[in-house]
């Protein structure tokens, strides 16, 4: 399974970014083989609007079935549920803890935005 983590780093000891749309990067494990790519998001932190919905674009076509981040506002939210991306936050600190815990079945699947649109 590939799976995207919000981060500003680029290995699995860098930190997990709590936001998701305005991440600077995506690091993506796959679950099975244990690859890890990193994906940047420069344009999605640039944006002046849309920044989630970008984000999420940008990883459902990266081909990811879940992704883990801090928090998930209600646009991208809706984009990466129909693009049928499953949605995990945590309080991680790392990647790899994030990681351990999504592998250990430690995070639930989230129903909904944790966040409004627009939060800092």
């Amino acid at each position: 399974m590939r799976v995207a983590f919000t981060t500003s780093g680029d290995s699995l000891d860098a930190a997990l970014d709590a936001r998701f749309g305005r991440a600077p990067r995506f690091l993506v494990c796959d679950t099975d083989s244990g690859a890890v790519e990193v994906i940047d998001n420069q344009k999605g932190m640039d944006a002046a609007q849309g920044a989630g919905i970008q984000a999420a674009q940008t990883v459902a076509r990266a081909g990811v079935q879940a992704v883990v981040t801090g928090h998930c506002g209600p646009k991208a939210f809706r984009v990466l549920s129909e693009a049928g991306v499953a949605v995990y936050t945590t309080d991680a600190a790392t990647v790899a803890e994030a990681l351990e815990r999504f592998r250990s079945g430690g995070l639930t699947e989230a129903r909904s935005a944790d966040v409004d649109g627009h939060w800092v």
